[in-house]
């Protein structure tokens, strides 16, 4: 052990500190408060530090730092190699930025996700459920379209002597079972001309048009319109709870509306027509045509 080493030793202990309390004053390990009371320099991390923890441990015993390090400086010729200064390892940032990226592609996927997911909702309840709508059954009035009648102009006048009236007679029936059965009266026999998936044009020869509507479903609304002097007119129209029925006896040409198609029967001279089984709006034109 040299002087300065010696000095350095000497003025701790006349100071009653131990290298743990010298320690605690400097921040300096014990490891290198040791080399430098052994001058072992090499054990430092290099010049820079050597200089500053001679310094800190002279200012600890009481020592001048600067006589001190001229001492060092004399006892040193010249500044050995340094070794690879211990510091204490930092996370990268790499990791941090890694992190940083992972959190806005998740926000990013979320945001997307929920724009998506209401995107889907207005898309269902806009357009599935409008078409849903559209292709059901309508048995509502107001939901039923009244569809040009392209046979209107061709209506005749009604037969002399018959006054161009028409009448129309409700005859309630509680249960099917006790439904009366219509007796067919005079009239011609029905010739269906065309027909569509909503309208079927028939003509019937005769002098009246004897009408029967059955509710054959859960209930079926129903419209029946006539045509006195080639204009049109309602002569009623509601909603049939099922085996009730409606009758009309008229003089003129008719149109007869269904809200759904299977849920109706309708006979016409005592004749059944074949309306099909389809849940749609079914409207068929009936023109009445003179004897010859």
């Amino acid at each position: 052990m040299s002087e300065l080493g010696q000095r350095l030793k000497q003025a701790r202990l006349e100071k009653r500190m131990s290298l743990d309390d010298l320690q605690e004053v400097t921040k300096i390990r014990t490891r290198y408060l040791e080399a430098i009371e052994e001058e072992n320099y090499k054990v430092l991390p290099g010049s820079f530090y050597v200089r500053a923890f001679i310094k800190s441990y002279a200012e600890a015993v009481g020592l001048d730092p600067n006589e001190v390090l001229n001492m060092y400086q004399g006892t040193v010729p010249a500044a050995p190699p340094e070794p690879t200064v211990e510091t204490i390892r930092t996370p990268r940032r790499s990791s941090a930025r890694s992190t940083d990226r992972l959190s806005k592609w998740a926000s990013t996927i979320m945001v997307v996700s929920f724009v998506l997911l209401i995107a889907a909702i207005v898309y269902y309840f806009v357009v599935v459920n409008n078409k849903g709508d559209s292709s059901g059954a309508i048995n509502e009035p107001n939901r039923l379209t009244d569809t040009a009648d392209p046979n209107a102009t061709s209506v005749p006048s009604p037969a002399p002597g018959n006054g161009g009236g028409a009448t129309a007679t409700t005859t309630p029936t509680p249960t099917p079972s006790a439904t009366p059965t219509p007796t067919p009266t005079p009239g011609g026999a029905l010739t269906l001309v065309n027909s569509s998936n909503s309208l079927d044009n028939y003509t019937a020869v005769g002098g009246k048009l004897d009408i029967t509507v059955t509710a054959a479903g859960t209930q079926c609304w129903y419209r029946v319109d006539s045509f006195p002097n080639n204009s049109k007119k309602m002569e009623k129209q509601g909603t049939l709870k099922q085996g009730e029925t409606e009758t009309f006896s008229l003089t003129t040409s008719a149109q007869i509306r269904v809200g759904a198609a299977n849920a109706a029967k309708i006979t016409v001279n005592g004749q059944e027509l074949n309306v099909g089984d389809a849940s749609n709006p079914k409207n068929i034109k009936i023109t009445l045509q003179p004897q010859p």
